[in-house]
């Protein structure tokens, strides 16, 4: 029997390539996303996998839609694909799986420069498992050290203040990447080259809210900065990304 992950919010942060594909393609993507739900069980003696639950693939297909939907900047499928998702982790009557989800949503929400509370999991905390409690620590900007090492492997540096840009930049999946910039700029971290990381990772994958957001902060530094032409070249990208050229 494989053993599920203990974090599974992270399994949402789906693979690169487009859509259905945000770690290295459907495969893997399958495999991440399951490890939101529960690992798979192997039929003793026999090798065989048994069909999954109802509710898993719902729960399964949901989240990969809500993942995309969102960072695609299309809110109504997104919202729609969400609840789905949430209904069917309701179903298990497991407050870590939905507390996972609610994880999912708040994760690609920082994302995309979403400074918002993470209401949906705080009404679970009390019954969620301690990862999951480091893991929304961890979005809000406060993980105390010695909850660090709960986290998923990937954001670890980022959360110990271990070379900040290169530690986000050295996240594989871009999703997490995109989290990891996320959390860095809410706590005033998020520096000229982590800006530039985390357009250039919105852009790679075609996420339209994302690439918004983070073009966004950096025409508003060059603003700043008095650097005008600058400012005027990010401000002609958004428009471009927003399909206002």
């Amino acid at each position: 029997m494989n053993e599920a992950p203990t974090l599974a919010a992270e399994a949402v942060a789906l693979p690169p390539g487009g859509a259905g594909s945000p770690w290295g393609g459907p495969a893997a993507n399958r495999l991440l996303t399951a490890a939101l739900l529960m690992a798979a069980t192997v039929l003793a003696g026999c090798g065989n996998k048994p069909r999954a639950p109802d509710w898993q693939m719902s729960a399964h297909d949901g989240l990969e839609r809500y993942v995309n939907a969102y960072l695609g900047g299309k809110d109504r499928a997104g919202s729609s694909e969400f609840e789905r998702a949430r209904d069917a982790l309701e179903s298990t009557g497991q407050p870590g799986l939905v507390a996972r989800a609610e994880l999912t949503r708040c994760a690609v929400h920082l994302a995309s420069l979403v400074m918002e509370p993470c209401e949906g999991f705080e009404r679970l905390r009390a019954d969620a498992p301690a990862a999951e409690r480091a893991y929304a620590d961890y979005l809000a900007g406060r993980i105390a050290p010695p909850d660090i090492s709960l986290l998923p492997p990937q954001h670890r540096g980022v959360a110990a203040g271990q070379g900040d840009a290169a530690a986000m930049q050295s996240i594989e999946d871009p999703v997490s990447r995109l989290v990891a910039a996320g959390v860095l700029f809410r706590t005033g971290r998020a520096t000229p080259q982590v800006l530039v990381i985390a357009a250039d990772t919105a852009s790679a994958q075609g996420w339209r809210r994302p690439l918004l957001a983070w073009l966004g902060v950096q025409a508003q530094r060059a603003e700043q900065a008095g650097a005008k032409e600058e400012a005027q070249r990010l401000r002609r990208r958004m428009a471009l990304a927003a399909g206002d050229a």
